[in-house]
Order: C-alpha cells, then structure tokens, then sequence
C-alpha cells in the first residue's frame, strides 16, 4: 500500500448514488446520480423510489468515476461505503455493491459512518483536519454538534436534534410557502429579496435550556411558528411576503445553528470549526458562521456547496484517512445500518 492510497468510496444513504476516487487527500472523481426529481412530487424522499432509483444507478455511476479517474476496479487500494446511518433499503443496495465490487476485484472493504464522512469531506479542499475540532452537521436528517478528537477512530456527540432537523424544516416551510422541493436552495433565494423582520422563535436557547440541552437543537416549534404566522395573515385576506418569510425563517435557523457551534469551540477550547451537509451550502449560515467565528479567533471551514451534499466523494475522503492510519478494514459481513451512532467512525 502505497503513502497516499487509491480509494474508492459509494454513498447511497439517501436519494444520491455517488461514486467517488481519492488518492490521499487529492479528488480525482465525483460521479452523482440523483434521485431528487422523482420524490419532488411527494414533497420528501420515498424510501422504495430511493432504493429502486439506486439499483439502476450503480453501474453506471461507477463506470463515469473510474472513466472520470482513469483508473480501473483493479486499481484501487480499497473501497469504502457508508454503512450508515440512513435509509435502510437505500443502505443495503451500497453496501451489497460495495461487497461484490470488493469480492470481484479483491480489495478490502470499509463501512464507514455517514456523518463522519461529511467531516471527512472538507479534508479534499482544505488538507488534513486539525484536531480536535468541532464538526456542525446540518442536513435533511441531521442536525449535530460533533468534538472530532480523531475521525480514524472516533468522535464525540454533544449534542443532535430532538426533533426536526434543519433540513427538514427548510423542506417543510418550502411546503408551506408553495417552494419546490428541496426547500433549502429555492428558501436561499427567496431570503436574498426578502427582509428578516418577524420575529420567529429559537428553539433550546432560553436559560432554562442551558443544563439539558446547551449543545441540543429543535426546530419543530419554529416550523409551526412560521405555518401559524402564515396562516393568520391568509386569514385576514392579508397577502404573505413570502421573500420576509423565507429571510426571517433562515435566520432563526442560522442564528441557533452558529451560535451553539461558536459556544461549543468556546467551551472545549477548540479554534477550528467545520461545517458540513447539505445546508452548510446555505449562503447566511456560511456568512453567519464567519462572521461570528472571525470575533472571537475560530477558523471556519466549509467544504465547496457541491461537496456538502451526499457524494461518493466524501466516503473515499473518509476511507483514505482510515486506511492512511492503518485502521483495520471491515469484515465482509458489514451491515447497513439505519441507526449507526455517532461515536462509530467505521464498522
């Protein structure tokens, strides 16, 4: 095995079949097949679409990223997948591809963890990640604080969503106010037109909140603030400024999210914070972040929009860092794992 390995990495955790290549810290492909259109009907990812959608993907997908590469299966040091956590059936088509490819080409195996992969991702554009760092993880599914002491062998939580992601509300306010689905892009361009000037609520950031749930978010009281606020104004024949809604509502999410990660860095005496997922690909946390970050001497870093969403990209990211630092390669017996904690890197 050579210092800077060939790795091969396959996420199909959601609605994305990605495949991508990495030699060490070095992105050589990214191929990405969406599924995204096929769900926009139903107003949320169909679980059986997803994993359907998946199956016909997977050739070719893998074809375009050793194509993109110019290496062959043959090629590679290993293959790594995210095992979890995520969809059940969507997990199960990636890890039962990633064993055959494995098994074919006679390469070793890694289940890696979703999340940890999304940290692993910004070592792509901004080399090795400084440890220990703080890790916000903000996405359709999840919405966690992570103490990243070692990503080869492990992190720990500080605290996750209790109730609605911030994905999730983007994507059900979207709803709301008549936007496509995903909500997140169309909720972003909307807000640049519009005024933050309604006061909606912040979810666990009162006093009372500190003791239990200092590091914990929620954002399923804001969702219906903003439904309830909406609804009143249709009420009184009132027309809704749907560009101050978005603007008010990304605020309040940004303004929770930033402010509980720059407190994290602050209480655990760590300078450096990454974000990723795909709502780090909004532009007012990005600003948010910086701005908050820059006053109190924390780095910020956040991975291209394009590598915050789920990609193959950033399990090879994550597969490369563990075979780097010679951990052991999985069993072939790896599961899928919809419910795959936090403080597993690998399995």
């Amino acid at each position: 095995m050579t210092d800077e390995p060939l790795v091969l990495g396959i996420e199909t955790s959601c609605d994305e079949t990605g495949v991508g290549i990495v030699r060490g810290t070095t992105l050589l492909a990214d191929a990405l097949a969406s599924s995204v259109d096929l769900h926009a009907r139903f107003g949320g990812v169909v679980p059986e679409v997803a994993s359907r959608a998946h199956l016909e993907a997977m050739v070719p997908t893998m074809q375009r990223a050793l194509d993109e590469a110019g290496v062959t299966l043959a090629d590679v040091d290993a293959i790594a997948v995210t095992s979890g956590p995520g969809l059940a059936g969507a997990l199960l088509v990636g890890v039962a591809a990633a064993k055959g490819y494995a098994v074919a080409a006679e390469k070793p195996i890694y289940g890696v963890n979703h999340l940890a992969a999304h940290v692993a991702v910004d070592t792509l554009e901004h080399g090795p990640l400084p440890e220990p760092a703080i890790a916000l993880l903000v996405s359709g599914g999840h919405s966690s604080l992570l103490l990243v002491d070692d990503l080869a062998t492990g992190v720990t939580p500080l605290g996750s969503t209790i109730d609605d992601a911030a994905g999730e509300a983007f994507d059900k306010v979207a709803r709301l106010l008549g936007m496509p689905f995903p909500g997140g892009p169309p909720i972003d361009r909307a807000a640049r037109d519009g005024q933050a000037t309604i006061a909606f609520p912040r979810g666990l950031t009162a006093a009372k909140d500190q003791a239990a749930h200092r590091f914990d978010f929620s954002f399923s009281g804001l969702k219906t603030a903003v439904a309830r606020w909406v609804e009143a104004r249709e009420r009184a024949g009132e027309p809704v400024p749907v560009n101050d809604v978005a603007a008010s509502f990304q605020d309040a999410v940004c303004d929770v999210l930033t402010a509980k990660a720059i407190d994290a860095c602050r209480q655990h005496g760590v300078d450096t914070l990454v974000i990723g997922g795909g709502v780090a690909a909004n532009s007012r946390l990005r600003v948010l972040a910086e701005e908050r970050a820059a006053k109190v001497g924390i780095r910020v870093r956040v991975p291209r929009p394009k590598l915050c969403t789920d990609n193959g990209a950033m399990v090879a990211a994550l597969g490369s860092h563990l075979v780097a630092a010679g951990v052991r390669p999985s069993r072939l017996d790896l599961p899928a794992d919809s419910a795959m904690p936090l403080t597993l890197v690998s399995v």
